[in-house]
């Protein structure tokens, strides 16, 4: 049974899922890992009839703590204030920081997804006096927080020491506060020029009430206060987060002993690495999620997250091959899932991970049996062809699907165009470049052996009486031939890029193949033959 399946069938009840972001910086790609988790998470259970809502919110009360963003003098004057009063970069048109790179940008790659999850804004809760009583629960129990933290993760709180982050009412910063003495109306407040390390704080010292929005509360209990103001019930978070003794063992105990709430079951999943590199939004470290939109096409994208359960580390590189690949394996899981023999192990649950991978979501049900017999052009060999000069794309893919395109696989066509023409920009390795020596044999062909010209001679005439079309049928011969040759593969391969690139290398050789018009192909094997 595939993992949210799973989920589904071991709760019972109204459900409310829940995610969340900082809206730190630009959103990297690996962001979206939980957004899809939660979003399969919310579709298992409205398919398993159960009621169930999505909400995702956004912590835009943080405190800036690190931005390479913003200029120099935006530093100075506002690392520490709260998120939503900090201004947009220059040249946006949004209210503010948050709603810049999170509402305006972010939010903004989960249509396409079929995602569409209540959203909501922190700050709002804080203003409209919503997280009031969770405020004061905190400051009335505050023996119990400080408690929690020196118990689950052995950190000790002063026994002055609040719960709450006040926004100063000189500077306006809310990460250079430390507040005392809590009367059941005020708290005192220090703001600190030696806080932390990021900020500093303006001096001034007073009493405020820390309702009403005047004041949030640290990361852990304002993380469980959300459960249960929203009544959350499943709430996955990233596997930093759920370390023993770590934010989400401090927050649960919170929820418990201090809200009276019992937390939510919780989905731990593992981080989405670049190189081996974990992503970093308020550093700005990693590939942006809009960018990497732009690159994979929505049932992708889902399926990058999806494929693997979520305790598997995800190693993704945009660079070299791993879109094409990706791609690929897409299509052999569609091609399993509509009855079609593939090769290689499959998923147990591949049927059911093909479906979460379409784009769907609450009133839109994907028709799964459709999208799986549906014709798709390989990704390497649409890459290719956009290469070769006067290719009709649509015009050659009927052809090579031998009947004409359906709405569905026109839609699936330029999806996978753009896409590839955009990889073709920013990530193709050079060896997927190419430039078609039309024109002549190239110059390199003189440097092959015997051997190798006697491999494209039976090349052709394998070719002539077989007529492979597809990239698949022409990788098969090629290897095929040059077996029957004894011919090692990098030197089979390399008198084929010779013969056709004039360079040692280049792109999948059956694909390349596959993308020129045959009697070209057999001309060229032959001339290169001798």
């Amino acid at each position: 049974m595939y993992w949210a399946d799973e989920l589904a069938a071991a709760v019972a009840g109204p459900q409310v899922v829940n995610d969340s972001k900082s809206p730190s910086g630009t959103v990297h790609v690996g962001s979206l890992r939980g957004v899809v988790l939660h979003d399969a998470i919310h579709r298992a259970l409205l398919g398993a009839g159960l009621e169930a809502k999505f909400l995702y919110g956004v912590d835009d009360m943080d405190a800036m703590d690190s931005q390479a963003l913003l200029t120099p003098d935006a530093v100075d004057r506002y690392m520490g204030a709260p998120l939503s009063r900090v201004p947009a970069p220059e040249g946006s048109s949004a209210a503010n920081y948050a709603r810049h790179f999170v509402g305006e940008i972010f939010f903004r790659t989960f249509e396409p997804l079929g995602i569409r999850p209540e959203f909501y804004w922190v700050s709002e809760l804080y203003a409209a006096a919503q997280m009031d009583p969770y405020i004061r629960l905190a400051l009335d129990r505050a023996d119990r927080v400080r408690d929690i933290y020196r118990r689950v993760s052995h950190v000790e709180r002063p026994s002055g020491w609040l719960p709450i982050q006040v926004i100063c009412e000189q500077c306006g910063r809310i990460g250079t506060t430390y507040a005392t003495d809590w009367d059941g109306a005020t708290v005192a407040y220090q703001c600190k020029p030696d806080m932390v390390s990021w900020a500093r704080g303006c001096g001034h010292e007073g009493r405020v009430s820390p309702l009403g929005g005047q004041a949030k509360l640290p990361w852990n209990l304002e993380w469980a206060a959300k459960w249960g103001l929203l009544g959350v019930t499943i709430e996955g978070c990233g596997k930093d987060l759920a370390t023993a003794g770590g934010s989400r063992d401090r927050s649960d105990a919170i929820s418990r002993e201090v809200f009276e709430v019992e937390p939510p079951r919780n989905v731990a999943y593992e981080f989405l690495n670049v190189g081996g590199k974990k992503m970093s939004t308020s550093k700005g470290q990693g590939v942006a999620a809009h960018t990497i939109a732009e690159v994979l096409p929505p049932e992708q994208l889902r399926f990058l997250f999806l494929r693997p359960r979520p305790n598997q580390v995800i190693e993704f590189d945009p660079e070299g091959d791993t879109i094409p690949r990706l791609f690929d394996e897409f299509d052999r899981i569609a091609a399993a899932t509509a009855g079609r023999e593939v090769k290689g192990e499959l998923p147990t649950d591949h049927e059911r991970l093909f479906a979460y991978s379409l784009v769907g979501g609450e009133g839109k049900t994907p028709d799964t049996a459709a999208a799986a017999a549906a014709f798709r052009p390989a990704f390497a060999h649409l890459a290719l062809l956009l290469q070769i000069p006067g290719v009709e794309i649509s015009e050659r893919m009927e052809a090579e699907k031998g009947a004409p395109l359906t709405e569905l696989e026109t839609a699936i066509l330029a999806e996978r165009t753009a896409a590839a023409r955009a990889w073709l920009d920013s990530y193709a390795p050079e060896r997927a470049r190419l430039v078609i020596r039309h024109d002549a044999v190239p110059d390199e062909v003189g440097a092959l052996d015997a051997a190798q010209r006697a491999y494209l001679g039976a090349l052709a005439a394998a070719a002539q009486a077989e007529s492979p079309r597809s990239g698949d049928a022409w990788q098969a011969l090629i290897f095929r031939v040059a077996s029957e040759k004894e011919l090692p593969s990098g030197r089979s391969f390399g008198a084929l890029y010779a013969a056709f690139l004039g360079r040692t290398n280049g792109p999948r050789a059956g694909w390349l193949l596959a993308s020129l018009e045959p009697p070209f192909v057999l001309e060229r094997l032959r001339a290169a033959a001798g």
